[in-house]
């Protein structure tokens, strides 16, 4: 008499018999590769930032963009749980140390340090990277261009000045930064708007066409006011006009060109962005940092010792500032001729 073999569940194809208590092990092993994948991506997502993140900085060490960048980190260092480090990536006028941000991963690691030169120096014919490139995040600091004479100077007002350069056009010499910068960009609109032209010198930087102004070489200037405050308080210049849309903190008396008529808005300003196409709730975090970096005492303290002006904006009213002056630069840049 036969005995019978024990019942074995057959695998569909009916290649080989598997037993019952072979099929629980592969379940059992099926189970435990999903909740190892499971756990380990949890791992992966790990809350942003898990490691230090980098505000780039396009320019050398120790300028007033290197500075303020150092004074945000440092001011964002507790509100984070990861440190943020400064790197200076200079060369090409900025545009070297844009690229490295643009084409980084936009995971919220590479930061970069915002400004002006950026909405001219691709004007220029200089690198690829654009403002496009970026998500604005915050405004921390906005110096406006001046129209600043010598005390000495036959103009008591903007008035006075706009029109002796109207009837007297080439006469009237403006020193500014550098071809291409935001004081010769201001002067040039400020010629355009009125209906006149002026002549303009550059400098190499700020500080000697402030000094070209004071020896009486030129007439007036369009640096930024914060940059030759120390002259006006001592009496040696006179700041006119400033083109921003308030009035400038310490110059109550002194009207912007906006309230005679000739809305511009022309200024240094520095703030952080993010590559464009960093997710939402990073940009969100980041922008939730500005918000208290700005109300820091000691990063408030910092920016004035260097006479820089806060003027923080938020994203919405940062990147509206830029849009607009992105589109007036376009149309002065032709005008300029700013790839001699």
């Amino acid at each position: 008499m036969h005995r019978r073999r024990p019942r074995s569940t057959l695998h569909p194809f009916n290649l080989q018999p598997v037993r019952v208590s072979t099929m629980k092990f592969i379940r059992l092993a099926i189970l435990s590769a999903l909740c190892v994948g499971g756990a380990a991506a949890a791992l992966a997502a790990d809350p942003y930032p898990s490691k230090p993140m980098e505000l780039t900085v396009a320019y050398q060490p120790g300028g007033g963009s290197d500075n303020t960048a150092r004074a945000i980190a440092e001011a964002a260092r507790p509100l984070l749980p990861q440190p943020t480090i400064v790197v200076n990536k200079p060369g090409a006028s900025g545009s070297i140390g844009w690229s490295y941000v643009a084409t980084a991963e936009p995971d919220g690691y590479k930061l970069v340090l915002m400004t002006p030169e950026m909405l001219v120096v691709p004007l220029m014919g200089i690198g690829k990277t654009t403002v496009e490139d970026f998500q604005p995040v915050a405004r921390f600091t906005d110096d406006p261009s001046s129209i600043t004479v010598r005390a000495d100077a036959p103009w008591k007002t903007i008035e006075e000045f706009m029109a002796y350069a109207k009837a007297n056009p080439t006469k009237v010499a403006i020193s500014n930064a550098g071809n291409g910068t935001i004081p010769h960009m201001a002067a040039a609109a400020l010629g355009d708007k009125i209906g006149t032209t002026f002549t303009h010198v550059p400098y190499q930087g700020s500080a000697p066409a402030i000094l070209g102004l004071l020896a009486g070489d030129v007439q007036a200037t369009t640096v930024a006011y914060a940059e030759l405050r120390p002259h006006v308080e001592s009496g040696k210049l006179k700041t006119l006009a400033v083109m921003s849309e308030k009035r400038v903190q310490g110059l109550d008396a002194v009207p912007t060109f906006k309230e005679k008529g000739a809305d511009l808005q022309f200024s240094v300003w520095r703030g952080i962005g993010l590559p464009k196409a960093t997710p939402k709730a990073v940009v969100e975090q980041w922008r939730q940092v500005a918000h208290k970096v700005i109300d820091d005492k000691a990063f408030q303290a910092t920016i004035q010792k260097q006479n820089l002006t806060l003027a923080y904006a938020d994203t919405p009213e940062f990147s509206a500032a830029i849009s607009r002056q992105a589109e007036a630069f376009k149309k002065l840049a032709p005008k300029l001729d700013l790839k001699q």
